[in-house]
């Protein structure tokens, strides 16, 4: 991550997501459970053996960060969401925690110094990377940082320390967690792609809502050799789709869902035909607005779920709504551009609604 002066466009500040080793970092703990205490089924005494011959993985470690980070004017803090080690799932060449990546981490605006880091997948080997962005948000009247996970889960951080307020409840299915993967291929969900994949989430600080948009993929994993090629992309490993006896995948579906930051439970749940990519955006009047796959994008209401309005836009609605005001009066604009990692009609339109006014 960098800063630059706005005048001038000279670099102020460097922040560096992968710690070197020197700097206590990299390593981590050598944890054996994640946060929360599922346990993570690692090896450690082979990483810890490992160390010396693998001391260098760090200098080529990943740590991208995907998407928009959150800025809270009050503490001058920026909270940014980082994705995957690399390679994604191939552990056995970067052993220990690899720090900071599938983290959560606050960072002073000032000056670039890391204040704290939340990882939420230590040595992560299925692709479960933090990188729907984060939120801010008042919850039980402490400010805090709210992210969906890949892992299916909405995290709830204290704003101030990085310490964990709450875990929601899973908002897609989980089974198999955090096994490691086999030659043979080991079936786990979330797959790789979610969870919550780059979506954003939104929140109503009215209701205490977190709304998420879920992708239900089963995979399996499967551990193979895969040597770094220049030009590639280089995983490591695969992870392969489950196919169905019609020339399709099995049981791949999404959801729309409304989390309450105060409980960690899921208000409501509205089950997709797709598995959903796009983002989610509400508004004070009280809607939902997200898109799907298969070019409906729709309303719902936000206390209760139920789909108020629907538009068919003929490609794959799979970007964040966005609501904004023109003389008094109020739009909602989203992209229908399809998208190619999951096949799905691709498209080149915006379109823009108007909503009612007050008492209409």
């Amino acid at each position: 991550m960098k800063a630059f002066n706005a005048a001038s466009g000279a670099l102020v500040w460097t922040w560096y997501a992968i710690p070197s080793p020197q700097d206590g970092g990299w390593w981590g703990p050598f944890s054996k459970t994640t946060p929360e205490g599922d346990d993570l089924k690692r090896d450690l005494a082979k990483e810890r053996a490992d160390s010396a011959k693998y001391a260098d993985a760090w200098q080529h470690g990943g740590g991208s960060m995907w998407m928009t980070p959150a800025y809270d004017e009050a503490s001058k803090t920026l909270f940014v969401a980082i994705g995957n080690p690399s390679p994604d799932l191939d552990g056995s060449i970067r052993p220990g925690d690899n720090r900071w990546t599938e983290s959560i981490a606050a960072i002073d605006a000032t000056n670039g110094k890391f204040k704290w880091g939340f990882q939420e997948v230590p040595h992560d080997v299925w692709d479960l990377d933090a990188v729907s962005p984060p939120v801010i948000a008042m919850v039980g009247g402490k400010k805090a940082v709210v992210e969906a996970g890949k892992t299916g889960f909405v995290y709830v951080l204290d704003a101030a320390t990085g310490k964990l307020i709450r875990r929601s409840a899973a908002f897609v299915p989980q089974q198999n967690m955090y096994s490691q993967p086999t030659a043979d291929g080991v079936f786990m969900l979330p797959g790789a792609n979610g969870g919550e994949e780059w979506s954003p989430i939104a929140v109503h600080p009215e209701l205490g809502y977190a709304y998420t948009v879920g992708l239900h993929q089963p995979m399996h994993y499967k551990v193979h050799y895969a040597p770094w090629e220049k030009g590639r992309l280089w995983l490591g490993s695969a992870f392969v789709r489950v196919p169905d006896d019609k020339g399709g995948y099995s049981g791949e579906y999404g959801n729309v869902n409304a989390i309450d930051l105060n409980t960690g439970k899921i208000a409501w749940t509205v089950k997709t035909e797709l598995p959903m990519m796009g983002g989610a955006t509400a508004t004070a009047g009280g809607l939902v607005f997200t898109g799907e796959g298969n070019g409906w994008f729709k309303a719902y209401d936000a206390k209760t779920g139920t789909v108020l309005w629907k538009f068919y836009c003929g490609a794959g609605v799979n970007a964040a709504p966005s609501v904004f005001e023109v003389d008094g009066e109020q739009f909602v604009a989203v992209a229908a551009g399809g998208n190619f990692q999951i096949s799905y009609p691709l498209g080149n339109s915006v379109f823009v609604f108007g909503l009612p006014k007050a008492g209409m």
